[in-house]
């Protein structure tokens, strides 16, 4: 699994190796945090093979990640996913703002 310093290479992973790998980072933090798998659930108001689950697989809902990851104190870790870009240089930000359109264009 190619991994830089904990942080996931884009096009490299598929979804499912992604999820897999948060998964196997929960499952590390919950085990630094000595708590059980029924601890974590019952902290997340998860049910118990609902957890396992996510643990053996890499599934589960978002609303359940979020308290997972509120009960582990990273949510605010998801306040960086598909955040707004942030610009660099000047040449970034006049090439940015040729586009003035703000819906997409492809169906597929």
């Amino acid at each position: 699994m190619p991994l830089n310093n904990n942080i996931i290479l884009p096009n490299c992973l598929s979804p499912h190796e992604v999820a897999k790998d948060i998964a196997a980072r929960v499952k590390q933090r919950r085990l630094e945090l000595n708590l059980t798998q029924g601890g974590l659930a019952l902290r997340s108001d998860i049910k118990l093979p609902t957890y396992r689950h996510f643990e053996q697989t890499g599934e589960i809902s978002l609303s359940a990640l979020l308290r997972i990851a509120v009960v582990l104190d990273a949510l605010a870790d998801f306040n960086e996913l598909f955040a707004q870009r942030k610009y660099e240089t000047i040449d970034e930000i006049l090439n940015g703002s040729k586009t003035k359109r703000k819906r997409g264009k492809k169906n597929e």
